[in-house]
């Protein structure tokens, strides 16, 4: 049964625009990735895992895909058809993207360490009726999840699993393969649904985001063209299940024929290893890939030769971070964007070095913005105002219609939640998100401000300010800090508020407590949680 959803109002004004330009293109995802893997079918693809490692060419990866694909069709599954999957960075997991975009059927995935709470609202939401998972991997028990999910999922009607422990009320992921391969990427509607990506979980519930074939292979067409890695294979551990782990190694680097590496646990110790042995870089996407690299007692010059371009972005990238990085030799740029919109804005490396270092870029290609103040009225270049965004990479729609109707104004603009500036030469700069602007005492507090300087005293890897209750003023500020590992104990209340003092911050702006933490929560993309931080601190003894 084909997705249900409804389109967003402007549909019909974007697709004459956007075809009409050309950014649009009738392209299918299937028929994207059938072109690339054909051309290129001694290209490498290797899946670093402990437990189901794999190594092989585009030629062998395509094949199994089209296999999996017509034991897929054998069970129902047509065009615009959603289908779940939920399983680490293996081979199985990526063919059966592959193979559902070859079917031109709609993948589902969930991220592979969500527990039963987003596993259930996932699948519930999107009614998919057919479920591919792992039986096991680490501490996660997928199977006993399912026991406890199945009787509420009165939709599911079909479980393949990825793994040697197949219960009764399943079948082995391996009987798919069993059919002769399909010939060819199926005919689908280019406007319709190639993809329903959840977000990555910075509110309470994920949103089901749906892109249409065009928008994700303008999105596809555009970052390759920006080519932040310098060209260089990347080795990618952010979970295929998530936004950038999917661009950055299940499509992007097909449309340029480019080699594939994955890795399905992001250990530094075995990165670093692997990007020596494989010639590959490693570190992109969020700051936390780059940053436990750079952290690590075994990074050594050769790993920052391999890593002289890398692109940053999926969460804020603080100015320090930069400098950091190019303190060793490695160009850093940031991107800016998000599961809806997946590419606003982004630098290059060949852009001017303060611009690169303290800007998210210009916008990319065909992206329009506005920026609003908090009456919806357009601010001028300096002053801050909420973004609001479109373009041929925008999302179809959220799977919930209330969603789409209030995410997307009258003229066809998204509200991203998100606040930024523009400098006089065009760069924007994300300041902070609404929620996460303090008000203490009737006064706004950018989190986002206050982190930036945090990141430059001495130790100190990683900082998260969010606010804390306070019976006199509403709010206030509490600093979390994460030390690098020989950074010693993190620094007091007294030394942060001096800091801050001396780099001319505000006193209302600063902290007024302070804790060391050995771990940030975060989002499958790496983004901390700052909601997971909010709630432990509303939920401290008084």
């Amino acid at each position: 049964m084909p997705l249900e959803f409804e389109p967003r109002s402007d549909e019909a004004v974007r697709r004459a625009q956007y075809c009409g330009s050309g950014e649009w293109t009738d392209d299918t995802l299937g028929a994207i990735l059938a072109s690339g893997f054909s051309d290129a079918p001694q290209q490498v693809v290797s899946f670093r895992s402990e437990v189901r490692p794999w190594r092989g060419t585009y030629g062998e990866v395509a094949n199994f895909s089209a296999r999996v694909a017509a034991g897929l069709r054998a069970r129902g599954v047509g065009p615009g058809d959603p289908v779940a999957f939920q399983a680490p960075n293996w081979m199985e997991t990526a063919s059966t993207f592959w193979a559902l975009a070859i079917l031109g059927a709609v993948p589902v995935p969930i991220v592979h360490f969500y527990g039963t709470k987003e596993t259930e609202f996932i699948l519930r939401q999107s009614k998919a009726k057919i479920l591919i998972s792992a039986d096991r991997f680490g501490a996660i028990d997928f199977l006993a999840n399912l026991d406890h999910l199945r009787p509420k999922l009165t939709d599911l009607e079909q479980i393949f699993i990825i793994g040697d422990d197949v219960p009764g009320y399943a079948e082995s992921f391996s009987v798919l393969t069993d059919s002769d391969p399909i010939d060819g990427p199926q005919s689908a509607d280019p406007g319709g649904p190639a993809l329903v990506a959840y977000t990555s979980g910075t509110t309470a519930d994920p949103k089901g985001v749906i892109h249409s074939h065009r928008s994700i292979g303008f999105e596809i067409r555009q970052l390759s063209a920006l080519s932040a890695n310098g060209g260089r294979p990347l080795l990618v551990g952010a979970p295929v299940g998530h936004g950038i782990g999917m661009l950055a190694a299940l499509l992007l680097p097909i449309y340029g024929r480019n080699a594939i590496h994955l890795i399905d646990q992001w250990n530094p110790e075995r990165v670093l290893a692997a990007m020596i042995e494989d010639g590959v870089a490693s570190g992109s996407g969020s700051t936390v890939f780059l940053t436990s690299l750079l952290d690590h007692p075994e990074f050594t010059s050769e790993h920052a030769e391999l890593m002289t371009f890398i692109g940053l972005g999926g969460s804020p990238v603080p100015t320090a971070i930069g400098e950091r990085a190019e303190a060793v030799g490695v160009s850093t740029v940031r991107s800016y964007g998000s599961t809806e919109h997946p590419s606003i804005s982004g630098s290059r490396h060949s852009d001017d070095r303060l611009k690169r270092l303290t800007s998210d870029g210009r916008l990319m290609a065909g992206v329009e913005i506005e920026l609003r103040d908090e009456q919806g009225r357009s601010v001028s270049a300096g002053e801050p105002g909420e973004i609001w965004s479109k373009g041929p990479d925008c999302f179809l729609a959220y799977t919930d219609a209330d969603l789409t109707r209030e995410a997307i104004d009258d003229e066809g603009f998204f509200d991203t939640g998100d606040i930024g500036v523009f400098d006089s030469d065009g760069y924007l700069s994300i300041v902070d998100r609404k929620k996460d602007v303090i008000i203490r005492g009737g006064e706004n507090i950018s989190a986002a401000e206050v982190e930036n300087i945090l990141l430059h005293l001495p130790g100190v890897a990683e900082v998260a300010v969010v606010a804390a209750p306070d019976e006199r003023l509403g709010e206030h500020g509490y600093a979390f800090i994460r030390m690098v590992p020989s950074g010693g104990d993190a620094p007091s209340l007294a030394a942060v508020q001096e800091h801050l003092k001396n780099n001319g911050l505000a006193k209302p702006k600063w902290p007024e407590e302070v804790g060391e933490i050995d771990e940030f929560p975060r989002t499958p993309s790496g983004k901390v949680q700052k909601f997971v931080l909010r709630e432990r601190l509303r939920e401290r003894p008084v």
